[in-house]
């Protein structure tokens, strides 16, 4: 028996005890630094953050000027081509065309929204047409040049591009905020899964003690029997004790590999690493400022300022919506110069030439634009629209009003915890202390005869649930000392915020 006891022990216990050279050894804070750099969640919101910021750039550089360079290296084209004569059946030409070339273009965009642009194209072509009537062949080559100057404003309405730059300014900041925010929330899960772990890892330390004390009654058992000092059904009963121990230790190992994966999974590491977590159970008490909680959680919390960005962006809906169907006005001018080589040369500098020659014989295309778009009657589009984005408007308000209550109510339920969950500490604290000596005077009393093996396993399983009892009283106080920073962003230990105030850098 002692020796089936032993063997058990030692094949439950070896992944415990034992570990590799390449075993992880976390603290807390070692393991949320892990999760901070590489948890699913984190480098998930980090990947939202850069696409909102390089969308933001997107928007930014649409004021930058821009250059395009295009080249036709060649154009060709065959095409059959029907030509109707009147008072005749049509016949069908023969097209061929060559073309060699390419243009340059240079937009800048004006501040106020509007665009000036310059550009260039070059070009030279081969035009051939062959005569379906009697297969004439006719062949051009001629040579094109063209510069041009472009101006587009629109005028009476808001200026687009500045407004697609907020919206994407502020979908930014949002999404900074949202991943600040949850740095905050994996800092608290993978406290709370630490802790859940570090609990889970005392109850088979506990099991195991319940299992050497189970084997050491037992043990006792066995040699007062064979003096005839106790009854048989004691002996039976205390083999019982042991073998339900077991099987109950070997329930919290599994418990405890299962929470062991998904903990790992959390803080973003290989489910093949081994990890030996190891943590201080010592804590100090502090002095919580209740306004002082209210008000930094109040002026801090990120939620508040996303729910403050969508009311912004939500204001650019409305204006969007009020544009549905507005006066609205364009001025557009252009002035550009043109030449046509149609020298029969087969030299293209000669035919460069010719076209530059030919833009000072011909007058240049110009033409000035303005424009106004009056709506008359829509039918109630545009006053839906306006309507549809103002009660958004409305809903994020309202949103915004019931979270300040929400944060603050749950700043005071935190602040109630904490000490609450403190002054359960104090008690199990001593309860523990209590019932360690009343299982020490059980034993001697055992051992001395005077109780029985059952009397001393009720002793024995008081003592495991009032150190299970300790345990979660220590865990939830850490928890609750956790949210209570969570919520208020604050550290009453060492009176500073958490807050970093920084300039987003765009």
């Amino acid at each position: 028996m002692h020796k089936a006891v032993f063997i058990f022990i030692l094949t439950v216990f070896t992944g415990i005890t034992a570990f590799s050279r390449d075993t992880l050894y976390l603290t807390c804070d070692h393991a949320i630094q892990i999760a901070l750099d590489e948890s699913y969640t984190i480098k998930s919101n980090n990947i939202r953050k850069q696409s909102m910021y390089f969308n933001y750039r997107y928007n930014k550089a649409m004021f930058k000027p821009r250059l395009d360079f295009n080249i036709n290296t060649p154009v060709w084209q065959e095409s059959v081509v029907r030509v109707d004569r009147p008072d005749s059946l049509p016949v069908y030409n023969s097209n061929g065309l060559f073309q060699l070339g390419g243009n340059v273009n240079f937009q800048y965009t004006l501040p106020t929204g509007g665009y000036l642009g310059l550009a260039t194209s070059l070009y030279r072509e081969n035009i051939t047409t062959v005569l379906a009537s009697n297969n004439e062949e006719f062949t051009s080559d001629q040579f094109f040049s063209k510069y041009w100057v472009q101006f587009t404003q629109p005028v009476f309405t808001r200026n687009e591009l500045r407004e697609n730059l907020k919206e994407a300014e502020f979908n930014y900041q949002k999404a900074d905020l949202y991943f600040q925010r949850s740095q905050i929330d994996i800092v608290y899960q993978v406290t709370h899964e630490f802790y859940g772990l570090y609990k889970l890892l005392k109850e088979v330390e506990i099991g195991e003690e319940k299992l050497k004390n189970a084997e050491r009654s037992y043990k006792i058992a066995l040699l007062k029997s064979g003096s005839g000092r106790i009854a048989r059904a004691d002996v039976l009963s205390a083999e019982v004790s042991v073998a339900r121990d077991k099987a109950n230790l070997l329930k919290l190992y599994n418990a405890l590999k299962s929470q062991e994966d998904y903990f790992k999974q959390i803080i973003g590491i290989s489910l093949d690493i081994p990890i030996r977590i190891n943590t201080d159970l010592s804590y100090r008490f502090f002095i919580i400022d209740d306004s002082l909680a209210t008000n930094e959680a109040l002026k801090n919390r990120y939620d508040i300022k996303e729910s403050e960005l969508d009311i912004k962006l939500n204001d650019i809906e409305i204006d969007r919506a009020k544009r549905e169907n507005e006066f609205k006005g364009y001025i557009s001018a252009y002035y550009d110069l043109t030449g046509i080589s149609t020298l029969q040369s087969s030299n293209t500098m000669d035919l460069i030439e010719s076209s530059h020659n030919d833009i000072s014989n011909r007058p240049p295309n110009r033409g000035v634009a303005v424009t106004f778009s009056i709506p008359i009657y829509d039918w109630g589009r545009r006053q839906s629209k306006i309507k549809e984005a103002e009660f958004k408007m409305q809903q994020s308000k309202y949103y915004l009003e019931d979270l300040t209550i929400t944060i603050e109510r749950g700043v005071r339920q935190v602040i109630r915890t904490v000490r609450e969950s403190h002054e359960q500490l104090i008690i199990y604290e001593k309860n523990l202390e209590v019932a360690r000596q009343a299982f020490d005077i059980a034993l001697l009393q055992f051992e001395n005869g005077n109780i029985s093996n059952q009397e001393l396993s009720i002793e024995r399983e008081k003592l495991a649930g009032i150190q299970l009892e300790y345990l979660s009283a220590f865990i939830a106080y850490q928890l609750a000392v956790n949210d209570l920073k969570r919520k208020t962003l604050w550290d009453f230990e060492n009176n500073r915020s958490y807050v970093v105030e920084e300039n987003m850098k765009l």
